[in-house]
C-alpha cells in the first residue's frame, strides 16, 4: 500500500514515528530515544547542508529515508514537540475541544528538508487550578473515532503514567480532565526517600501486595489521605509483614488506590449519580493491567483497553486539517 502520512508522537523522552496508509493503517513504525530533552548532537548533512540542530537531526533520523522515497508526504506531530521547549510552540486550545477544533489549529515549522511539520496543540482547562495536556488529547481523539456514537455520550478515558490523566468526554468533545502525578511521585519516593531504602527490585509482580495497598487506600485507615498511609510502606517492612520485594508493589497499589478513590468520589459528585462511568484505558499494557485491577476494586465495573490510539488520533487530525484527502478514510 502507498503511504499517505508520516505521524510523529514526540514526547519528553522518546520519539515514535509512523508511516500510515489509507485509513490510518500502519505500514512501518520506529521508536527512538530522541525526546525533546535528549536530542542528538552529532553533526550531519541534511539536504546538502551541515546541521547540528537537535530537532532537525532527530526528525531526519526518524523519517528521513521515508521522505527520500516520498518527498511529498505530509507530516503531523503531537506531544511535547509543541511545548515552549519544543521545536515550535503550538498554543493550547481551550476545553471543550474536539478533532475539528485541534485540526484547525496546527502550528507549522519548516524543516531543512523543505518539508512542513504540522504540530498539534495541547488542551487547557481554565479554572482556579488550571490543567493542561499535550499529546494525550491526540490519544483520546483517536479512541473516540472508533467508538459507536452512543458510547461517546458519557465516557471517562484514563491515561495512566507519570502524570495520569482522566478525561471526561461528552458528544465527542474533551470537556474536563484531572491530572494525578502518581507515577512521578512513586518514582521519587522509591528512589529518593526513606521508603526506597528497604525495597528490593523484583521482576515478578506481587499481586497480593498490590491489592493490599489498594485496600488500605479504600479502608478507614486511608481516610486521612495518602500522606498518612505512605509511611506504612516502611513500617510493614520493619514489622516483617511485608517483604522487601513486595514493598514496591504495595506502595504502587497504595498510591493508585488513593488516586482512584479520589477519582470515584469526584465522578459521583460531578455526575450527581452513584453509578460510575465506563472507562477506556490507554497506555502501557502492564501499567494499564494494574489500573484495571484497582479500578475493579474501586467499583468501576466496565473497563476496556484501547490500542493504537496515538496513530489513529494523528490520522484523524490530519484529515480534519486537510493534510490528506478525506476519501482516504
Amino acid at each position: 500500500m502507498q503511504a499517505q502520512l508520516i505521524a510523529l508522537d514526540w514526547g519528553t523522552t522518546s520519539l515514535r514515528a509512523y508511516k500510515l496508509a489509507a485509513g490510518g493503517q500502519v505500514l512501518a513504525q520506529r521508536s527512538l530515544s530522541f525526546g525533546i530533552m535528549q536530542l542528538p548532537k552529532t553533526l550531519r548533512v541534511i539536504n546538502g547542508r551541515e546541521c547540528a540542530e537537535g530537532f532537525e537531526l532527530a526528525f531526519d533520523e526518524a523519517c528521513g529515508d521515508w521522505l527520500d522515497a516520498q518527498p511529498d508526504l505530509p507530516v503531523i506531530a503531537c506531544g511535547m514537540v509543541g511545548s515552549a521547549q519544543g521545536w515550535r510552540e503550538a498554543s493550547y486550545r481551550d476545553t471543550p475541544a474536539n478533532v475539528a477544533d485541534l485540526g484547525k489549529s496546527l502550528q507549522t515549522v519548516r524543516s531543512l528538508r523543505g518539508v512542513d511539520v504540522h504540530i498539534v496543540p495541547g488542551v487547557i482547562q481554565r479554572s482556579r487550578l488550571p490543567n493542561v495536556m499535550r499529546g494525550e488529547e491526540t490519544q483520546v481523539l483517536g479512541v473516540l473515532q472508533n467508538l459507536p456514537v452512543e458510547t461517546g455520550n458519557d465516557l471517562l478515558i484514563g491515561l495512566p503514567g507519570s502524570h495520569s490523566k482522566w478525561v471526561n468526554v461528552v458528544d465527542g468533545r474533551i470537556t474536563h480532565f484531572d491530572t494525578f502525578m502518581t507515577g512521578e511521585v512513586f518514582a521519587v519516593l522509591s528512589e529518593h526517600s526513606i521508603l526506597g531504602r528497604t525495597q528490593q527490585h523484583s521482576a515478578t509482580f506481587d499481586g497480593q501486595a498490590f491489592d493490599r495497598g489498594v485496600q488500605i487506600a479504600l479502608s478507614a485507615d486511608g481516610e486521612l489521605g495518602v500522606l498518612s498511609t505512605l509511611f506504612s510502606a516502611r513500617t510493614l517492612g520493619l514489622t516483617g509483614e511485608l517483604s522487601p520485594t513486595a514493598q514496591a508493589d504495595y506502595l504502587s497499589g497504595l498510591m493508585i488506590g488513593h488516586e482512584l478513590a479520589a477519582l470515584a468520589a469526584a465522578q459521583r459528585r460531578r455526575r450527581n449519580n452513584p453509578n460510575l462511568p465506563s472507562i477506556i484505558l490507554i497506555g502501557n499494557a502492564q501499567l494499564c493491567a494494574r489500573y484495571s485491577r484497582a479500578l475493579d476494586t474501586c467499583g468501576f465495573a466496565k473497563v476496556t483497553l484501547a490500542e493504537q490510539a496515538t496513530e489513529r488520533g494523528l490520522w484523524q487530525l490530519a484529515l480534519a486539517a486537510g493534510l490528506i484527502d478525506s476519501s482516504s478514510r
